[in-house]
Formats: C-alpha cells, sequence, structure tokens
C-alpha cells in the first residue's frame, strides 16, 4: 500500500502526467461531447470508435498531401460525418438495427484503413505547440491546459456551443423531446427520425475533430491501432456522466488520469506489468459503467427505434 501511495504522489507532483491526462481527456472529449448529444436524441451510437479512426486516416492523408493542418482538420471532419451519415441512414431511415450499423461500420473502417494505411502510407508531423503567456506558466497545470497544439484550444470552443446548442436552440429543445418520448414529439408535428439522424451528424462532427487532434496533436503519425478502443471509452463517459455534459466532461478527465497513469508509471522508474498497465483504463471502464449505469436515469427513449403509431 505504501508503495502504491508512493507511485500515486509521484504521478500527481509530476507535470508530463498532468500533459497526458489532459491530451487523452481532450480527446475523448471532443467525441463524447457529440456522442452526448446522440444520446440525448434517443440513439445509442456505437460506430464512434469507426468514426474516430476514419477522422483519424482522412486527416493524415490529408496533412501528408496539402502539409495544411486546416485541410487535414477539414478532410478529418468530412470522413467523421460520411461514418455518421451511414450509420444514420441505416438506423433512422432504413430502421436497421442501430447496434448492428455500429458494430459493422466499426469493423468495415478497420480494415479499410488498414489496407489504404499500407497503401498510402500517409507521412504527418506533430503540431507545434502554442503557448499562452501567463497561464502556461501555471505549476503543473499551465503547460497541460495552455501549452498546446490549436487543435487542442478547439476543445474550449466545442463545448460551450455544443451546450447552447442542447440548452438555448429550438433544436436542441426538439432533440430533447425526441428523446424522452418520440410518440408525443411525433404528435407535435416534429419529425423524430431526422432529429435522431442530425444528432449523428454532430457525433461524426465532433469525433472527426477529435481524429484530427489524435493524429496531429496527440500522437503525430497515423497507424491502424491509434483509437485502440477508445470511442467506447468516450461512449461510456457519457454513460458515466449521467448524460449531462459536465458530467461527460468529468468522465473524460477521469478516463484520461487513468490513461495517463498507465504511461506515467514506466516513464517514472517504476516496474508494473505491462499487460495490467494496459489493461487498467478498460477495467475502470468497467468499474464505472457497472456501478454508474444503474444510478443515472437515461433519456426515456435512449436506443429505443422510432416507429409511427407504436408505443
Amino acid at each position: 500500500m505504501g508503495a502504491f501511495l508512493a507511485a500515486l504522489g509521484d504521478v500527481l507532483t509530476s507535470e508530463a502526467a498532468y500533459i497526458n491526462a489532459l491530451t487523452f481527456a481532450v480527446f475523448l472529449a471532443f467525441g463524447a461531447t457529440g456522442e452526448w448529444v446522440a444520446e440525448r436524441s434517443g440513439t445509442l451510437n456505437i460506430s464512434i470508435e469507426a468514426m474516430f479512426l476514419a477522422a483519424a486516416f482522412a486527416a493524415a492523408v490529408g496533412y501528408s498531401s496539402s502539409q495544411s493542418e486546416v485541410v487535414a482538420l477539414l478532410c478529418g471532419m468530412f470522413a467523421g460525418f460520411s461514418v455518421a451519415f451511414v450509420q444514420a441512414e441505416m438506423s433512422h431511415r432504413l430502421a436497421a438495427n442501430q447496434f448492428v450499423v455500429g458494430l459493422t461500420l466499426n469493423i468495415l473502417v478497420l480494415g479499410l484503413a488498414s489496407f489504404l494505411a499500407s497503401e498510402l502510407d500517409p507521412v504527418t508531423t506533430k503540431s507545434s505547440s502554442i503557448s499562452i503567456p501567463l497561464l502556461s506558466e501555471i505549476p503543473l497545470i499551465g503547460a497541460a491546459l495552455f501549452g498546446r497544439s490549436w487543435l487542442f484550444y478547439l476543445i474550449y470552443l466545442l463545448v460551450p456551443f455544443v451546450w447552447w446548442l442542447v440548452y438555448r436552440t429550438r433544436w436542441g429543445l426538439e432533440v430533447r423531446a425526441v428523446g424522452e418520448n418520440p410518440q408525443s414529439a411525433d404528435v407535435s408535428g416534429l419529425d423524430v427520425n431526422k432529429r435522431r439522424r442530425q444528432s449523428i451528424y454532430v457525433v461524426g462532427l465532433t469525433s472527426g475533430m477529435g481524429g484530427t487532434y489524435l493524429v496531429l496533436a496527440a500522437v503525430g503519425q497515423f497507424a491502424d491501432s491509434i483509437v485502440g478502443g477508445r470511442g467506447f471509452i468516450a461512449l461510456i463517459a457519457v454513460i458515466f456522466g449521467g448524460w449531462t455534459l459536465r458530467g461527460t466532461l468529468a468522465g473524460c478527465i477521469l478516463f484520461g488520469a487513468v490513461l495517463s497513469f498507465r504511461l506515467s508509471l514506466p516513464a517514472l522508474g517504476y516496474d508494473v506489468s505491462g499487460d495490467l498497465l494496459a489493461s487498467l483504463p478498460f477495467v475502470v471502464t468497467i468499474v464505472a459503467m457497472s456501478v454508474f449505469a444503474k444510478r443515472v436515469r437515461p433519456p426515456q427513449a435512449l436506443a429505443q427505434p422510432f416507429i409511427r403509431g407504436l408505443k
């Protein structure tokens, strides 16, 4: 126990640990913020893994072709949106099972990305950091929060924008309505499946930003294993947060901290089983899922397909 506390203390006083934690947390937050919108509409979108990976690959190809980070971001957002479009059309226009569609997309995109990456071999580089004067000099957390790539800073704009979109616009009110009581929303004249499709488009765009951030700001190169199941962790963050935006962000920070802990221990000289460390984020995810899934109330119509006239 003493050794564990000593290791924890070393991690908590390491500036690199905070940088790693925020790196992972922000990546998760890009996807989880959009996923929160989708789940508030009643859609449980599990193709977020495919959206992340497609965006990361497209961003790498876009940057390799143009040497422009802006072009890479646009390519990443387009790729994420493309996956979201297929998910939305299949699930909420053709009424295919949304879980089957999501799993199929995850497998399909992984295969395509692996094949195309070997053929195209995109070359990328890590985006340079932009330090905000004074703020970046705050001990421990300054560099983690205010000494990052411009892609990192997009999360500071995205979160308040999504909050405003959901809670301060008519569209957001309608999205929440179709997630709680789609039959009543339909009687009121709302196109339930249209709003659900649109909410999935939001996930595609935010995940596109996340995939671009991952390959250009966090890792610096593309590999087909770059996402590594973290799309599912982003989904769990929404459940962990009780389907609230601030709770979702708290979940992202928690899981980011766990991922950072996994990397920081070996870097600080602690000899811990690599397999144990690799499994740690997923163990915490399972525990969080089992503990919080039963203690919070999801949108009433979450994961329930809407068919007009049926209850």
